[in-house]
């Protein structure tokens, strides 16, 4: 297993980190259901072989996410890194259960740590803007936790660059704790962070934490023009794909993938991932796995490279079209 510093911080984490939001047996969203049988040989297995980077968040399957991957931890729930999210709606009925005021923040953390089962939360994420609340404030909050020690790394999720720049600088100005990274969609079909959000975590010193790198399945492979939507695919569990594309753009990608799985003796999976652990910004890829096959089929992009060629092959043919004018 490849380890790398969490943005600039001297925290070390698996290039690889197992996203939890699929960790529910009561289903939720696009997530499926997962028993826990399943849920722990996923981390057994994940932690058998290098992997000590989990993500979660509060409101996946509102809590059980939090809870089963703290009880499929176990005792070992303090040798790993474990990630954590606040900001959704926890409670329809409650306007203050949301949001990142300083009155959320703290009730969240609190109810997290009893979930997981521990003292501290290794990395807090604020899991987006919140335009009802002051930046101040929600930075202020988060300082403050630092401080009582229940959370020891903070960072953003899906944040533009504007807002990650305006709170670093903020942070900066104030002596407070800052964010170490940022946790965004980037995939080989969605390229956009590239643009702004990249350039700002680069410079400010913010890693990036790719969440589905494989664009909700679709660069597994299993999609095709002839059969679009497998019956056991998250798209066709759906009303509507939670990521667009150009479908006629992904297909052809998809196709350079196989033919370059097919030359490193590896899948199409392993091709995607293995793109993104080349870019220098990336410190770890959470993938969202539904068994242990698709697990030790994800972890199998770890001890191979992909040729610098082909890395370049792969930036030409999904370059996204910028349409806003960006100098000279």
């Amino acid at each position: 297993m490849e380890y790398r510093n969490l943005g600039n911080s001297g925290l070390k984490v698996s290039v690889i980190c197992v996203g939890a939001m699929t960790f529910t047996e009561k289903g939720w969203r696009s997530a499926g259901r997962m028993p826990f049988s399943e849920i722990q040989k996923v981390v057994d297995y994940a932690i058998d072989n290098g992997v000590n980077f989990f993500d979660t968040a509060d409101i996946y399957a509102f809590g059980e996410s939090e809870q089963l991957l703290g009880k499929a931890l176990g005792s070992r729930k303090n040798d790993v890194i474990i990630a954590t999210k606040v900001r959704g709606v926890m409670d329809e009925k409650d306007p203050n259960n949301r949001g990142l005021s300083r009155y959320h923040i703290f009730k969240s953390v609190d109810e997290s740590l009893k979930r997981l089962g521990r003292d501290y939360i290794d990395l807090y994420q604020v899991h987006w803007w919140d335009n009802h609340t002051p930046i101040e404030e929600t930075l202020e909050a988060l300082n403050d936790l630092v401080r009582m020690e229940k959370v020891r790394y903070i960072g953003i999720s899906d944040f533009a660059g504007w807002q990650i720049t305006k709170s670093v600088l903020l942070q900066e100005m104030k002596n407070y704790s800052k964010f170490i990274s940022a946790q965004m969609y980037y995939s080989l079909l969605g390229r956009d962070i590239e643009f702004e959000v990249v350039p700002a975590c680069e410079d400010l010193g913010l890693g990036i934490l790719p969440w589905s790198p494989l664009a909700g399945g679709f660069l597994t492979g299993k999609y095709t023009k002839d059969a679009p939507h497998p019956q056991d695919s998250r798209y066709a569990r759906m009303e509507r794909p939670f990521l667009r594309f150009d479908f006629e753009k992904a297909y052809f990608i998809v196709d350079e993938l196989k033919k370059l799985a097919e030359k490193y003796n590896a899948s199409v999976s392993q091709v995607a991932l293995n793109w993104l652990k080349a870019k220098p910004y990336v410190s770890s890829i959470i993938i969202g796995v539904r068994s242990l096959q698709q697990l030790k089929d994800n972890l199998g992009c770890v001890n191979w490279d992909l040729s610098g060629e082909d890395v370049e092959y792969l930036d030409e043919i999904s370059a996204p079209e910028r349409r806003i004018h960006s100098g000279f």
